[in-house]
């Protein structure tokens, strides 16, 4: 390691006399020397670096392999006798602890440097206070590796939590992947373990060596860690970020109007596979402007930290802190995140904070005890995936998963997370069987820790970052998912709508004439449409593992599947609730998602001239967002059962729905559907006296998408409070009011 220029550290004291001839040093206690040897010392600053002595002060460091050791004062060196195992010491006559470095000689010329133990905690008290507490809501800029200039030297602290652990050591390839020379100290009571190393600095890769209190010794990758390897590889990288975001005119708008009362249209991406191969810098010279082209408010991200397993899709997360390093570094990923917002585009991000997996060099077990997942095997285990639940009622885990919330909103600019399996976090017989499961201290099942640290997460991160938005992913009826925390909710934002996705896909999946026995599962979901804020999703987790892809679930030949497709798409679009559309859906691709291969962009490519009929439904998505966006009437009052009445929910036999949707005046759009492959001639409607004709805002029949143009042109005239239209088959038509 290089020396750096300094000036005199803030602890050097009065200036020491000169030095004189060394003596030797007393024996370390052979107790202190064995532990510290062993890495399993917890105060090696108390046996390293320079202490006063009855006779001046005495100089002792740890250099495996050095061939000598020296230190240098005031420009002299004084050689320091090697007690064996890489120890050198010698007592200098001296009256005060100086500014020194050492002179370390390997194989070649001595190189000078720094001396690590001679330098202060950089950590504060308050930090480790709040540590303690569970409340440190920026966690990442006191635990991890932090470049910095400590006591006037450049370098980088390290810190990591590991309070079970009888030893912590540094290593990385700036010690040849060997970590005797840099033991950590424990910072008290805290579980902290602490080391600043000059010389140190970006780009570094680094793991921590523990040894457990059963006496293994095993190397960590840093639960902090900002920037990891690229998978296969698991060691941690230290990282400071450069980035200059361009983003501000976003974030001062962003927070003006609540997305409840807002166009808010989700187009679903999983990055590494949306163009295979792209960076994230790349990624963003195409994704926005295609999420513009196609008119969708916001991009949800499938999950984008590090993960060791890209089959997992990223849910199998081992740094919570760390953008996948596949596609690029931390400010690249930031490129990405400010090219989307200066498209006009906001980035929600999938959050996993329900499991993470048992990867032996990550945080399972992570200081040989169970730390970040409980003690209790039959809690730790998530039965579904393999995996360990998180121990949300210890206060430093919850810190360390709040703080991860806060930190991608403040530090990324993401717009809002989207938590995973929140459903396996609030139940505690979650996929466990008769036994498996201990009540809570009511007798109940719900996991009463896990509903603190979700009240917790979304009032830290809603207080702290204004403008972003949680929505859960609940899959239970449980009460409250998305009511304030003050009223003894959750908390969240907007909660995913698995009902209305269940019942919606079963009913459209089945042959026009069987519909009508299933007709109350698309109008069921009005039944319970305002018990919490909606998003209405088809995920990707609906077109993977032989579900098929949205078009293929439709029954019929080819033309029909795309006419159902398309009438969804519309019926979804006018429903109340927010939309989610995974990717290649947008565009009716036949087959299910890869997450190797990604959507069949091919099917776009204009010389494949049969293919025009991908192109029309893509055209279709276009126009319902254009439309959507425009319509105040479509979700102003999504979350306000004054936006909705219905006018035919109860033609079973036809297969027809027909609504209106409100906005806050009265302004009306009425969205029928006919989900039959029947033209319907003269079809009566009863709609509100808006003072004018109504007319065709929108026909997914339309040749232009790949319809049979079935159209009602002109205006419509109202009589008796009815308009007569013509239904084309398998379609669906939305009406305005015509303008003036």
């Amino acid at each position: 390691m290089a020396l750096q220029e300094t000036s005199p550290p803030e602890s050097a004291g009065p200036p020491a006399a000169p030095a004189g001839a060394p003596a030797p040093a007393a024996a370390l206690d052979p107790g202190d020397r064995g532990r510290l040897l062993a890495g399993a010392h917890h105060d090696p600053h108390g046996l390293l670096g320079a202490h006063p002595v009855p006779g001046g002060v005495v100089f002792r460091a740890l250099r495996p392999f050095a061939r000598s050791v020296a230190v240098r004062i005031d420009g002299e060196s004084h050689e320091l006798a090697s007690e064996g195992d890489g120890l050198f010491s010698a007592v200098l006559p001296l009256t005060a602890v100086p500014e020194y470095t050492l002179l370390v000689a390997y194989d070649g010329d001595p190189a000078e440097t720094h001396d690590p133990y001679r330098f202060l905690p950089a950590l504060g008290d308050l930090d480790l206070h709040l540590i303690r507490e569970g409340r440190h809501e920026q966690l990442w800029k006191a635990l991890g590796a932090e470049p910095t200039t400590h006591q006037g030297v450049t370098g980088t602290r390290f810190a990591v939590w590991a309070p079970n652990a009888r030893g912590v050591r540094v290593t990385g390839d700036f010690s040849c992947w060997d970590g005797t020379a840099f033991p950590m100290r424990s910072l008290g009571s805290s579980g902290v373990w602490e080391l600043f190393l000059p010389g140190v600095g970006e780009g570094a890769r680094y793991k921590y060596e523990i040894t457990s209190r059963h006496g293994g010794r095993f190397l960590k990758s840093d639960p902090m860690a900002r920037r990891t390897e690229v998978p296969p590889a698991t060691a941690s990288i230290v990282t400071a970020s450069h980035y200059k975001w361009r983003d501000a005119k976003w974030l001062k708008q962003r927070g003006k109007v609540s997305l409840h009362e807002a166009p808010f249209s989700v187009y679903e991406v999983h990055l590494p596979s949306w163009r295979p191969g792209l960076t994230y810098r790349q990624l963003a010279d195409e994704l926005p402007a295609y999420v513009r082209d196609l008119g969708f408010t916001h991009v949800e991200l499938m999950p984008v930290t590090e993960h060791p397993f890209g089959g997992s899709w990223g849910y199998q997360v081992t740094g919570f802190y760390a953008p996948t390093s596949r596609l690029g570094t931390p400010d690249d990923f930031k490129y990405l995140v400010d090219a989307l917002h200066r498209a006009g585009i906001g980035v929600i991000m999938d959050w996993v904070p329900a499991h993470f997996p048992k990867d032996d060099w990550a945080l399972a077990r992570f200081d040989g005890d169970p730390l970040y997942e409980p003690g209790d095997d039959r809690r730790a285990e998530h039965p579904d995936w393999g995996t360990y639940e998180f121990d949300l009622g210890r206060t430093e885990v919850r810190n360390f998963l709040v703080a991860n919330a806060v930190y991608w909103c403040e530090e990324f600019h993401i717009d809002g997370l989207r938590v995973d399996a929140v459903a396996s976090m609030l139940y505690l017989d979650y996929s466990r069987d008769s036994g498996g499961w201990s009540p809570n201290v009511f007798g109940g099942r719900e996991d009463l820790d896990a509903m603190r640290f979700l009240q917790e997460m979304n009032a830290t991160v809603y207080r702290r970052v204004p403008g972003v938005v949680t929505i859960a992913e609940e899959s239970t009826a449980w009460d409250g998912v998305t009511r304030p925390t003050d009223s003894g909710g959750l908390g969240f934002g907007f909660k995913w709508n698995m009902g209305w996705m269940h019942d919606s896909l079963e009913y459209i999946g089945k042959e026009p004439v069987h519909r009508r026995y299933h007709h109350n599962e698309m109008t069921f979901s009005m039944v319970y449409a305002y018990s919490e804020n909606y998003v209405l999703p088809i995920s990707h987790d609906e077109v993977v593992h032989g579900k098929q892809a949205l078009v293929s679930k439709m029954p019929g030949d080819w033309w029909q599947r795309r006419a159902n497709h398309r009438a969804y798409l519309a019926f979804m679009w006018a429903h109340p609730g927010k939309q989610l559309l995974f990717m290649g859906q947008e565009f009716a691709q036949g087959d299910e998602w890869s997450v190797d291969r990604g959507p069949d962009w091919w099917l776009l490519d204009p010389a494949y001239g049969a293919q025009a009929d991908h192109r029309g439904v893509r055209d279709l998505v276009r126009d319902l967002n254009t439309v959507y966006r425009d319509t105040p009437a479509l979700w102003r009052l999504d979350t306000d059962p004054a936006g909705f009445r219905w006018v035919v929910g109860d033609a079973a036999e036809d297969n027809v729905f027909a609504f209106l949707r409100l906005d806050s005046d009265g302004s009306p759009l009425l969205a029928v559907c006919n989900f039959s492959p029947v033209v319907r001639h003269g079809y009566r409607l009863g709609v509100p006296d808006t003072g004018s004709a109504w007319t065709e805002t929108l026909n997914t029949d339309s040749l232009v998408y790949g319809g049979s143009d079935v159209l009602n042109p002109g205006p419509i005239e109202a009589e008796d409070g009815c308009v007569t239209i013509t239904l084309p088959p398998l379609a669906t038509v939305w009406l305005t009011p015509a303008a003036g």
